[in-house]
C-alpha cells in the first residue's frame, strides 16, 4: 500500500472531471436549445447547418422579392385595365361622331371628350410606379418604352423572372397620333373629328386595345409564374429550416434523460473520491 501517490483518488478525480465536463456540456444545450453551440460540438454538422440556414434566409429574402414582384404586376395590371376603360370609352364616342345624326357642335363636345381621354390615358402611363420604378413608360417624364423588369426568384445568379416584353402604355406607344392631331384646339375650331375620320380613328383604338391587352397578358403570366414561384420557394425553405433544425437543434427528451445520467454518475464519483480518500488512512493502521 502506497500512501505518497493516490492512485485510486487519481482516478477518480479524473473520471469526476470528465463527467462534470459532459454535464457542463448537457447544461449548455439544455439551456440554449442547441444542439451545436460550438464547432467543437459537431464541426462537420455545424458547417452544414450554417449553409442550410444561409440557404434558407436566401429563400426567405426569395419569397420577399417574388411577393413585392406580384404587387409590381399587379399595380401595372390595373393601372392598364383603367387604360383598357379609356379607350373603350373612346371608341364609344367615335361611333357616336361616325353618323350622320351627330350635329359639327356634337363633334366638336366629341373632340374635347376624347382629348381630356388621352391626357388622362398619358397621365396614368406617367404616373404609374412601384417604389418610384416607371411602369408603363420610360420615365415619368420621358415617353419611351420601360424596361422589362427582372426579379431574383433565387439563392442562384439564374434564378430569376422577367416580366416580358417591354410596355409603352402611352398615347405614342398606342399609336394614337391620328387622334391627337383631330382633337387640337385648331381641328375642334374646325369642326372636331368628322364622321369619315371618325370611321378611320375607330380602327386605330381597335388596335390599340391589342396591344394593350397583349401587355396586360405578359403581366398576367408574369404574375402567375411569380406567385407559382413563391409557393414553391416557401415549401422549400420550410424543409431546409427543417433540415438545419434536425441537425442543429436539440433533442430535449434525449438530452434531458443524458444530464439526469451525468449527474447521477457525478454524483457517484464524488462518493468514490471520498472513499478513496478514506483508503489512504487504512495505511497508518500498519503503524500501529
Amino acid at each position: 500500500m502506497r500512501i505518497n501517490t493516490n492512485v485510486a483518488a487519481l482516478a477518480a478525480q479524473e473520471a469526476n472531471s470528465n463527467t462534470n465536463k459532459t454535464l457542463n456540456s448537457s447544461l449548455e444545450k439544455l439551456s440554449s436549445g442547441l444542439r451545436i453551440n460550438k464547432a467543437s460540438d459537431d464541426s462537420s454538422g455545424l458547417s452544414i447547418a450554417d449553409k442550410l440556414r444561409t440557404q434558407a434566409n436566401s429563400t426567405g429574402q426569395a419569397i420577399s422579392n417574388g411577393n413585392s414582384a406580384v404587387a409590381l404586376t399587379q399595380i401595372a395590371d390595373k393601372a392598364m385595365a383603367e387604360q383598357s376603360n379609356i379607350l373603350d370609352i373612346m371608341k364609344t364616342k367615335l361611333i357616336q361622331a361616325a353618323t350622320a345624326t351627330t350635329s359639327t357642335e356634337g363633334r366638336k363636345a366629341i373632340s374635347k371628350d376624347i382629348a381630356k381621354l388621352i391626357d388622362q390615358l398619358d397621365n396614368i402611363a406617367s404616373q404609374t410606379n412601384y417604389n418610384g420604378i416607371s411602369l408603363l413608360q420610360a420615365s415619368a417624364t420621358g415617353t419611351g418604352t420601360a424596361s422589362s423588369q427582372t426579379f431574383q426568384m433565387g439563392d442562384k445568379a439564374a434564378n430569376t423572372i422577367s416580366s416580358g416584353d417591354s410596355v409603352q402604355a402611352n398615347s405614342v406607344g398606342l399609336s394614337l397620333n391620328g387622334l391627337d392631331g383631330m382633337t387640337s384646339a385648331a381641328a375642334v375650331s374646325l369642326g372636331g373629328i368628322s364622321a369619315a375620320n371618325a370611321r378611320l380613328q375607330m380602327v386605330e383604338i381597335d388596335q390599340a386595345l391589342d396591344k394593350l391587352n397583349g401587355w396586360r397578358a405578359d403581366f398576367g403570366s408574369t404574375q402567375n409564374q411569380l406567385e407559382s414561384a413563391v409557393r414553391n420557394l416557401s415549401t422549400q425553405q420550410t424543409n431546409i429550416k427543417n433540415a438545419e433544425s434536425i441537425i442543429r437543434d436539440v433533442d430535449y427528451a434525449k438530452e434531458s434523460a443524458n444530464f439526469s445520467k451525468q449527474n447521477i454518475i457525478a454524483q457517484a464519483g464524488t462518493y468514490a473520491l471520498s472513499q478513496a480518500n478514506n483508503m489512504q488512512q487504512n495505511v497508518t493502521r500498519l503503524l500501529q
